[in-house]
């Protein structure tokens, strides 16, 4: 859906981005992370022409997208950034509905979407009629999210969305976007900083380093097989192990055909979850439940310790 030809972007006559070739598959969700100043947050505008590449080429849906007139593009991409930009003196409905009434939406088709929205974020219909200022700083940023989905764009782009939110609320606003995610099937573009919200949620994961690609995977194949010593002290060589068990659930390394009469731990939660509730329980075997409740197995506490990544 998206491409990068050999793409490069300068400011001040300095490189932040060089040579980048990338290819964003429809209906992946792609995070770009990187230390500060790596060139992701600029690989993200460039998409949308908040920033307009020097040389190469940016294609949408195989397109260069200099054919588009920029209005018209970033109306097909929802964009969401850290401070979620919510106009002030407007209801959480006006915002919601900004690009559909641009495009000329009917009133009864707006509220009805906002409607679809709010239920989606997990919003009473109540909160239309708030300010942002009557919100919390999640509510905030899930009206944000609500307003880039409104007019149901082919593309998400997101720029440290959770960035400044508290551990709690970034952890479930995480766990929202991956149910969008995969209830959606939408292509989404996501720059972090934060490592484990990146392996929590990227298909595709893409490590950049002075405006380069350094290695580009799935997170477990980052994690397996570092490309380099900058990709390993970048994951942490420490917290290999520990970030590895977040790479697969609870539901895949249950012993099956075994059971326990105890309180069970969902299928769907991480081996690094799991790891806790080991820890908290003192226990060194766990019942696992699948997603209606019923026995589907017992997690040893020494699987864990085969967990290698394949």
């Amino acid at each position: 859906m998206i491409e990068f030809q050999g793409v490069s972007k300068h400011f001040a006559g300095k490189a932040a981005v060089s040579e980048l070739t990338l290819r964003i598959a429809k209906g992946e969700l792609t995070v770009l992370i990187g230390t500060s100043g790596c060139g992701k947050s600029t690989t993200l505008k460039m998409i949308n022409r908040l920033v307009e590449h020097d040389t190469g080429a940016i294609r949408f849906g195989g397109e260069e997208i200099r054919r588009f007139d920029p209005q018209a593009l970033r109306r097909r991409m929802g964009y969401v950034i850290q401070s979620t930009g919510l106009f002030p003196h407007w209801t959480v409905e006006k915002n919601i509905a900004t690009v559909p009434t641009l495009l000329g939406w009917s009133r009864a088709r707006i509220a009805e979407r906002v409607s679809e929205l709010l239920a989606l974020l997990n919003m009473e219909e109540a909160f239309r009629h708030r300010y942002p200022h009557q919100l919390s700083g999640g509510q905030q940023q899930r009206v944000g999210v609500a307003r880039a989905l409104a007019a149901d764009p082919e593309v998400l782009l997101m720029d440290e969305p959770f960035g400044a939110l508290d551990p709690v609320t970034r952890a479930a606003l995480q766990q929202e976007l991956a149910r969008i995610h995969q209830l959606s099937g939408k292509t989404i573009v996501l720059v972090t900083h934060d490592i484990d919200e990146a392996l929590a949620l990227a298909d595709r994961l893409v490590l950049m380093d002075g405006g380069r690609i350094v290695q580009q995977g799935t997170p477990t194949e980052l994690l397996t097989q570092p490309a380099s010593d900058f990709v390993r002290r970048f994951f942490g060589q420490s917290e290999w192990g520990i970030r590895l068990l977040s790479q697969r659930l609870a539901g895949e390394a249950a012993r099956r055909g075994e059971w326990l009469e105890e309180e069970g731990i969902a299928a769907s939660l991480t081996l690094r979850e799991a790891l806790s509730v080991f820890i908290a329980r003192g226990t060194d075997r766990l019942a696992v439940r699948d997603s209606g409740q019923q026995p589907l197995g017992v997690l040893h506490f020494a699987d864990l310790l085969r967990q290698k990544g394949d």
